[in-house]
């Protein structure tokens, strides 16, 4: 029987082995060095070693932006067995000459730990042909991992040498979306991978199309800018969105006129759908995506999402502390299904597509330290504990940092901002307000509620929502990482965004624009209401030229405004309340409709869900 493949043993405490400080080589340390990592550096040349140490000094703190770990230590050899000793993963980034690589594996078959996973991050060579003087059972841990060009492009491609262990793929899918890397898997040995393989089918289409007069560069780019950027086209989607049969012809007409084989486009897409009824979007068979993931991104822009909200339970025909439930809407509201019952008044919600997850919080019984923070896949099975009850107070909304894979919430209460990993882990507390009696008064003014991150400032942003309709409300930020040997109770970089509102709860932030949304509860005129305003590159609100006020408030008319989720591409923002209403309005709050509503509903937490 094959045995089974371990990660391997303690790699949290050991290095990260790069062969190669050259300009990619020392971009990937960094990458390694930002998620906590030591990381390792091996060159022969003095020069290339120096400059790679300094790039990792001068960038690794931007990296870590994205991974919210303190960054590992990194230093440079020139020897190879000093590097890579006792390293979990190796990476190669030495000269694309084959041989060289070929040698490089048999070396690091000799010198690197037996459970050591090593990988070639090669754009020009599968890592089978650089294997041919290991053994076997080396093979099993060899394969490709070649990144682009970090931080620009964060993407890495996972390939197999064909003898690749099956289990080290999900580890270092893990390990790279730790690292704030997005990881895609190829599921066969295929020169160029994947992106690479799409990207020289349109570069060769796109010369031709230059050679033969056709068209100009300008003209191509525009047109890609409209069709696939700006209309967020994409290839599988619509090939579905045409019909695949309609496919089949123009490509069998293409097929015709310049003598190319129908192998692999027509007489795939005849044997593999057409022959089945799977012609795209029109049928209910499907086509490239199976039939109840049919609704596709339209070519002319995005579909509406649909919508998952939190019924904290409290306005049920029955009303108690465990009757939650989560709800999942469709996108006109007409139609929904409970997926989760018997919460304890869960409150704030998201979602993270990429691994297919939704998070949430129970705030338990408010005043007591039984909250909690759970996990679950989107159709409300395999629910995971991540913050079990008896650590926190009333956690109350949470937002996710994806690309870091952190769960950012907030603890009424406990007058506290939290972190921790999609799986709980390194759970950490931000910010401190606890000085006091938590009984008292004066406590209140201290509860924190809602919260949100913005990757690209480095901050995160949360509300102090003061007394009820007391007019003490006020939004704060601070950096995502916590200044060099500051405590959470102390640190200096809190800075008071905006102070004197009505009541804010929830908050979100449209990083291309720098505009900071939230929900307000408070009394009229400006509470129960939707509010923006926009920052500077600091995250502190931009002075506004022709008003005193330094927000505006963009939607009234809620009953007690909770929840709130931005949907950029189609121009919407989603909004709850404890009425029982989901609403949709403009990003500039015009057009605002209610979606749903119930009277035996309170809402708060929301979150969406894109085909």
């Amino acid at each position: 029987m094959k045995p089974t493949w371990q990660p391997p043993r303690d790699y949290r405490n050991r290095p990260v082995a790069i062969l190669g400080a050259g300009v990619l080589g020392r971009r990937v340390g960094c990458i390694w060095a930002s998620a906590g990592y030591s990381v390792r550096l091996r060159d022969p040349s003095e020069q290339q070693r120096a400059d790679a140490i300094t790039y990792i000094e001068e960038n690794v703190q931007s990296y870590s932006v994205k991974t919210g770990k303190t960054p590992g230590s990194f230093e440079a050899f020139k020897d190879m067995e000093e590097a890579v000793a006792d390293a979990w993963l190796v990476i190669e980034a030495v000269p694309e000459k084959i041989e060289l690589k070929t040698s490089t594996f048999a070396e690091l078959e000799t010198t690197a730990p037996e459970d050591c996973i090593l990988a070639s991050n090669s754009s020009s060579y599968k890592s089978s042909e650089m294997i041919s003087k290991v053994s076997d059972q080396t093979k099993s841990r060899i394969l490709n991992m070649h990144y682009y060009m970090p931080p620009q492009c964060m993407i890495v491609e996972l390939m197999t040498d064909g003898y690749t262990a099956s289990e080290i793929f999900p580890f270092m899918v893990e390990r790279s979306q730790e690292a704030a890397t997005l990881p895609y898997v190829a599921r066969k040995e295929s020169t160029g991978f994947i992106f690479n393989r799409l990207w020289a089918a349109v570069k060769r289409e796109v010369l031709t199309i230059i050679a033969d007069g056709v068209s100009v560069p300008e003209e191509i780019d525009d047109m890609w800018l409209e069709m696939f950027i700006k209309g967020e086209t994409l290839p599988c989607r619509m090939m579905d969105k045409i019909g695949l049969d309609t496919v089949a012809f123009i490509e069998n007409h293409y097929v015709h006129e310049r003598g190319l084989s129908s192998e692999k486009t027509v007489d795939f897409l005849r044997t593999n759908y057409l022959d089945q009824g799977k012609l795209g979007n029109k049928c209910s068979q499907g086509g490239l995506y199976a039939p109840d993931d049919k609704s596709s991104t339209p070519m002319n822009g995005p579909r509406e999402p649909e919508i998952l909200v939190l019924d904290v339970g409290l306005s049920a025909s029955t009303p108690s502390t465990t009757s939650g439930q989560i709800l999942k809407l469709t996108a006109d509201g007409n139609h929904y299904e409970a997926i989760l019952k018997e919460q304890a008044l869960p409150d704030g919600l998201a979602v993270d597509q990429a691994c297919g997850r939704m998070f949430w919080t129970c705030m338990g019984v408010p005043g007591k330290p039984d909250g909690a923070v759970y996990s679950a896949k989107l159709d409300g099975s395999d629910i995971i504990t991540l913050v079990a009850p008896g650590i926190v107070n009333t956690p109350k909304q949470l937002s996710l940092d994806h690309s870091a894979q952190k769960i950012y919430f907030c603890d009424r209460e406990g007058c506290r901002v939290y972190r921790c990993s999609f799986d709980g882990s390194d759970l950490e507390t931000l910010v401190d307000n606890i000085g006091h009696d938590l009984t008292s008064q004066e406590s209140v003014s201290d509860w924190c509620v809602g919260v949100t991150v913005s990757p690209a400032l480095g901050k995160f942003f949360w509300t102090q929502k003061g007394p009820p309709k007391g007019g003490k409300g006020r939004i704060f930020c601070a950096n995502i990482m916590t200044p060099v040997r500051q405590s959470m109770g102390s640190r200096n970089d809190v800075q008071c965004v905006l102070s004197g509102l009505p009541e804010p709860i929830d908050l979100e932030i449209d990083e291309d624009t720098r505009t900071l949304y939230w929900t307000d509860r408070g009394e009229i005129p400006w509470g129960n209401s939707l509010n923006k305003t926009t920052l500077d590159e600091a995250g502190l609100v931009v002075p506004p030229v022709d008003t005193p006020r330094t927000y505006e408030t963009i939607t009234r008319g809620l009953n007690e405004a909770i929840g709130l989720k931005l949907d950029v591409p189609n121009s919407h923002i989603y909004l709850t309340d404890l009425g029982g209403s989901v609403y949709r309005c403009n990003l500039d709050g015009t057009h605002k409709q209610k979606i749903f509503s119930e009277d035996l509903r309170a809402f708060t937490g929301i979150a969406l869900l894109r085909s």
